[in-house]
């Protein structure tokens, strides 16, 4: 049987629906939901009543501390919502507070492009299916020389559906030295394996000569990849082979080179501390086939890797079924023209 004292406890707790009607409940719902701020709601109370028993003792304290539970426990169900922060440390482009902060430029004249219909991949003319790429790929061959250019969602996916491409089980000449970890223990020896390429290593971890390259092309070799690592530095006794020394040998075997620029700069600029780094355009100029790097971290943009050079390696990869799982969706490609 229940007392009064209980009941007269549970009369003063306020009902669910009173509580999401509640000024500080609004801002959860429209971060989570109404359903699933109801759900919360329910549990709190129910918890509420547990804690308190028949007493009421402290209801008055717990009433004022629901709102903060009611957000604790929704983060800690659902997960916290992505909150401005400030990067303080010292790492311009941070992968894990988001990479590159858009302009407020383009961020300004993005809504006007992503909260209606737009002409991603049609042709307003004829009304044909188009090419989504067809911008982008435009400033990106006006911008670096290249042939033809695509844009997928990042770095290590033009990487992979090159790889497919080109070297599905076939070798990959690597030097030892650039066979690095990109972040989150994902490695270039990965990727090759992902893509059903067969890694060669050349060299050392410090020392690679053009010979080492030489003597390891063979009749198996698909292609010669040069990776530029972007977050450490060997110094030193050392010695590395520059891509305009490795176009000359890769094509004398008949294999196309492909070099992961990762970051830095897609046309020279000598006042940039990365002057000393070859760009995009550099690149190609100097004979590489392919050339594949973050537009994020190229153009301070959003997350997106860049493929550039020979039209018809670049086309290959357009056709090949892994290019319609990486490509990007309108807001990247939107974000990129803007930038």
């Amino acid at each position: 049987m229940v007392n009064s004292s209980e009941t007269d406890v549970r009369r003063r707790i306020p009902p669910v629906d009173r509580l999401l009607s509640d000024p500080s409940t609004g801002e959860l719902i429209g971060l989570y939901g109404r359903q699933e701020v109801r759900v919360q709601v329910g549990l709190e109370l129910e918890r509420l009543r547990s804690e308190l028993g028949g007493t009421g003792d402290g209801l008055d304290g717990a009433l004022a501390e629901l709102p903060e539970r009611l957000r604790s426990g929704l983060e800690a169900r659902l997960g916290r919502p992505l909150r401005r922060v400030l990067n303080a440390t010292g790492i311009l482009l941070h992968t894990n507070l988001g990479r590159a902060p858009l302009p407020a430029s383009v961020a300004r004249r993005l809504p006007a492009l992503l909260d209606a219909y737009c002409d991603l991949e049609i042709d307003l003319e004829s009304g044909r299916r188009g090419d989504r790429n067809r911008r982008v790929e435009a400033l990106l061959c006006a911008l670096t020389g290249a042939e033809s250019a695509l844009v997928v969602n990042n770095n290590a996916a033009a990487m992979v559906l090159a790889l497919s491409v080109l070297a599905k089980d076939r070798e990959v000449v690597v030097s030892r030295g650039e066979l690095v970890e990109i972040g989150g223990s994902f490695r270039i020896p990965d990727l090759l394996t992902a893509a059903g390429s067969r890694l060669v290593e050349v060299g050392t971890t410090n020392r690679t000569r053009l010979l080492d390259y030489e003597t390891s092309l063979g009749a198996e070799t698909a292609l010669v990849l040069k990776v530029f690592p972007s977050n450490y530095r060997i110094t030193g006794f050392t010695a590395a082979v520059a891509p305009a020394e490795l176009v000359p040998l890769a094509h004398r075997h008949g294999v196309p080179l492909l070099v992961d620029e990762g970051s830095g700069l897609l046309r020279p600029h000598r006042a940039s501390q990365l002057a000393s780094h070859p760009s995009f355009s550099e690149l190609l100029a100097d004979g590489a086939d392919l050339v594949c790097g973050s537009g994020d971290k190229l153009l301070g943009g959003p997350q997106a890797g860049l493929l550039a050079g020979r039209r018809d390696l670049v086309d290959a990869c357009r056709r090949h079924p892994f290019y319609r799982a990486l490509r990007p969706d309108r807001a990247a490609l939107a974000t990129l023209e803007l930038i």
